[in-house]
């Protein structure tokens, strides 16, 4: 029975590391698309390169046989909701929605991932993570406040498509856990991303094959490359490695650690300033974190 204090220091700092990595992207995807490179263009990039980085991995590994029989319908599933359908649509929804939108409703993954766990892994309801999960969505709502989130009929397709996202990536998260207790994580993360590049490709194709290599300058170049090897490889290995050692559910809270960092990251950068609006809005989500990461009972429903 895990609670916050007996699982180990370094899943929280995975995930806080995957948190800092997401909020980070947000700045650099911005610099990178659609100037020189369109959303699903990009997409082919990220998948294809991080399928790579994970076959080079896994060959540090013993080969492990994967059982397609018992497995495989599993796997197909996480390579859909977790590789292609997850990275298209959010994507594709940043571009028609804006981003404040999109940020808000990420905040519904973990509320999702909570649903799905308890009916696909069949986790027990426990009032604490309500509170906790409802007490952080709380705080980052507030933090967000004030800026512009509103929705429209111009951005209505966008924010369907950001739930829809929201909803993809939590069923992953909710799925890859009993891949994880049979195989290595460099062995199902191979096979995702192998099959998720060939998913991608004929959505990005034609948007790849009209993206402006020749004109990137070296730091559009070393940021598509942090994008492919941090915000791709290393966050879905940590997110992968933490699902195992504390479960779905707090891997999916740690979400709302993001708009704390990117926060932090714009007034480092001078580009916002720190308020007891923002101090408030940080203690809130830290409690949120806190409380879903106690006491849960990870035990199988009674029949």
């Amino acid at each position: 029975m895990p609670n916050f204090f007996n699982i180990k220091p370094l899943v929280h700092i995975a995930l806080f590391t995957v948190a800092f990595i997401y909020a980070l992207t947000f700045s650099l995807v911005k610099d990178i698309m659609p100037f020189y490179i369109q959303g699903f263009g990009f997409i082919i990039l990220r998948v294809s390169g991080a399928a790579i980085l994970f076959f080079i991995a896994s060959l540090s590994i013993k080969r492990e046989k994967i059982d397609w029989k018992k497995h495989g319908l599993r796997i197909v599933l996480c390579t859909v909701f977790g590789v292609a359908a997850n990275m298209l649509m959010f994507f594709k929804g940043l571009e028609i929605t804006t981003p404040i939108n999109g940020a808000v409703l990420m905040l519904a993954t973990p509320i999702f991932v909570f649903v799905l766990n308890s009916f696909i892994n069949q986790q027990r309801v426990v009032l604490r993570q309500v509170i906790g999960i409802s007490l952080a969505c709380f705080g980052c709502l507030l933090l967000m406040s004030g800026r512009a989130f509103h929705f429209s009929s111009e951005t209505v397709v966008g924010d369907l498509l950001i739930v829809l996202n929201a909803i993809s990536y939590a069923i992953y998260l909710v799925l890859a856990k009993e891949l994880l207790k049979h195989y290595h994580t460099f062995t199902v993360s191979k096979i995702t991303f192998g099959l998720g590049s060939i998913l991608v490709f004929p959505f990005g194709f034609q948007e790849l094959s009209e993206a402006k290599f020749s004109l990137m300058p070296q730091d559009i170049v070393l940021k598509i490359l942090f994008i492919i090897v941090f915000t791709t490889f290393i966050t879905y290995l940590l997110n992968a490695w933490a699902i195992m050692k504390a479960g779905p559910t707090i891997v999916g809270t740690y979400i709302y650690l993001q708009p704390i960092l990117a926060t932090i990251i714009a007034i480092y950068l001078e580009k916002d300033l720190l308020t007891m609006h923002k101090i408030l809005s940080t203690l809130l989500i830290f409690a949120g974190v806190y409380i879903t990461s106690t006491k849960i009972k990870w035990q199988k429903l009674k029949a």
